[in-house]
């Protein structure tokens, strides 16, 4: 959990585990994470997919720069307006046909929303255009900063981890990443402190569950 959920380092964690009594080498918990991550992260979003009925509501579409061994990549997000990341997936190209498939991707696991917001990008016109959902479209300056600023937990993760080196990897922690900060992300400007602590408490005796299972 520290090495996805927080900007460290593998040698960062392991420094820390060993303050806590754990000596294990940055090598054991590289394993840890590309075995047990993707399993956690699964059953993280089977189970937060059952109970969310109001992300159908507003989702913000965005792509992001990421750099793998000096190239230009894409990283596609959707967020509903909670900031909840619905989907994320790597491409080389930032065109119709990859923002087809965030879309596509998208509604088969959560259904097709009200309102759909989007930078100018013409991909998203030409993608919406493509199945029958150019008029749920929104466009404006402000409008999408819930997709730009969901960004910023996994760019800080990105520069702790001295980015990344294929788009396999990039793939997979791109969806790990997302199924843990979701999970653990809890406003905390938007309620009080102790419906925070509740929630947060909640988090952690549900994350605990699932490394017991």
């Amino acid at each position: 959990m520290l090495y996805v959920r927080f900007p460290l380092s593998l040698r960062n964690v392991e420094d820390l585990l060993h303050e806590r009594g754990v000596d294990v080498s940055h090598e054991t918990i590289r394993f840890w994470w590309h075995r047990f991550g993707p399993l956690f992260a699964a059953e993280i979003r089977k189970r937060r997919i059952e109970g969310m009925r109001s992300s159908r509501w507003r989702w913000h579409l965005d792509e992001m720069f990421v750099r793998i061994n000096g190239e230009r990549h894409y990283l596609w997000r959707a967020i509903d307006h909670e900031g909840e990341v619905l989907e994320s997936f790597v491409t080389k190209t930032r065109d119709r046909k990859a923002a087809l498939k965030l879309l596509k991707k998208a509604m088969r696991r959560h259904g097709r929303p009200e309102v759909i917001v989007t930078d100018r990008l013409r991909s998203y016109g030409a993608a919406l255009k493509e199945i029958g959902a150019s008029q749920r479209q929104e466009t404006g300056r402000w409008l999408n900063n819930r997709a730009e600023n969901s960004h910023l937990p996994f760019r800080r993760r990105e520069r702790a981890m001295s980015r990344f080196r294929r788009m396999r990897s990039l793939q997979k922690f791109a969806a790990v990443h997302a199924s843990v900060s979701n999970h653990f992300n809890h406003d905390r400007s938007l309620s009080s402190r102790p419906h925070f602590k509740a929630n947060r408490a909640a988090a952690l005796a549900e994350w605990r569950g699932l490394c017991a299972e």
